[in-house]
């Protein structure tokens, strides 16, 4: 599941540097986290960016912590990542995905099918 998601990193005025998304095991059962992405699309957007993840095996439990960009402000910077990506992600609005996948989204709307494991839409004007 996606259990946060930060997209004020690097803000004036924001604590962490950098923007980030992190997934939590809840279930019973270790996840194999390769071939798999998390990607982020503005609140209304239709092209999805994608962050893959590493060959991670995710122990029920466990967090798992995506560093996205970095911003000019900030005080803080991220504990260790687990990933690393370039997505720029909005503070106010937006749609995450986790996929087990790292082929990109396509198109608006809720993305919703077999590959889509985790989604969060947030803000005024998302489309879900």
């Amino acid at each position: 599941m996606i259990s946060q998601i930060y997209g004020g990193g690097g803000n004036t005025g924001a604590t962490y540097r950098n923007d980030f998304i992190e997934i939590f095991n809840a279930g019973n059962q270790v996840v194999n986290l390769s071939g798999w992405s998390v990607q982020y699309t503005a609140a209304g957007g239709t092209t999805w960016q994608v962050t893959n993840l590493t060959a991670f095996n995710l122990q029920p439990g466990q967090y798992y912590l995506i560093q996205e960009a970095q911003g000019a402000g900030g005080t803080t910077n991220l504990p260790t990542p687990d990933a690393t990506g370039t997505i720029a992600m909005a503070a106010t609005a937006g749609k995450v995905a986790l996929l087990d996948t790292t082929t990109a989204l396509s198109g608006g709307g809720c993305p919703i099918g077999a590959n889509v494991k985790a989604f969060v839409g947030y803000g005024t004007g998302t489309t879900c």
